[in-house]
């Protein structure tokens, strides 16, 4: 179902809102668990901006970007959820579960979710930053205009969220010598969640 708004618009020009969640929804759902290190969290946190988009399609599929309107919607709520755990004393980080070894073939499942749980760890201007980067390959402009902050603002929590995930490690396989072989976390593994 193509709508057509006070006919200025031609049906190759507006998407229909069942198209859209769709097409976008699953990297909608990968930018909010990024952001909230839950499965839950992040289901709930799309649908919410869904609801709310759904109410406003008409204004937002005019727009440039619906999927960068509902990226910011959905980095909004995250934001918001943070700040209303840390204002309520909850603890939003999740415990580590045993590891696999290198050699099974799902380590790498392992291995994400691992590198989530550092990146969950991060504060969320931080964890943002990361996420519109290096997920959505937005550059400091684009970032900065979509938090209200200046892009050097994103260039430094870029830089210091870069510092606090290369620091996370995890053993990398057999020990050797007594001491386990750490493998440093990369933002390659990023990509596959």
């Amino acid at each position: 179902m193509i709508g057509l708004r006070r006919g200025r618009e031609t049906a190759a020009e507006r998407i229909d809102f069942t198209e859209f969640v769709q097409q976008r929804s699953a990297a909608l759902f990968r930018t909010a668990y990024l952001l909230t290190g839950s499965r839950e969290t992040a289901e709930d946190l799309v649908q919410e901006a869904l609801e709310k988009a759904y109410r406003r399609w008409s204004r937002i599929c005019a727009a440039d970007s619906p999927e960068a309107y509902l990226r910011r919607m959905v980095v909004n709520l995250a934001n918001d959820r943070w700040r209303h755990q840390r204002h309520d004393g909850g603890e939003a980080a999740g415990t580590a579960e045993d590891r696999a070894a290198d050699d099974d073939p799902f380590a790498l499942v392992d291995l994400r979710e691992e590198l989530v749980q550092a990146l969950h760890a991060l504060p969320i201007g931080m964890r943002t930053a990361v996420v519109l980067h290096y997920l959505h390959d937005m550059d400091d402009q684009q970032i900065a205009e979509m938090l209200n902050v200046s892009p050097s603002t994103v260039r430094s929590q870029l830089s210091r969220a870069l510092v606090k995930l290369r620091a996370a490690r995890r053993p990398a396989g057999p020990s050797q010598g007594g001491r386990a072989v750490a493998r440093p976390l990369t933002l390659l593994d990023l990509k596959g969640v």
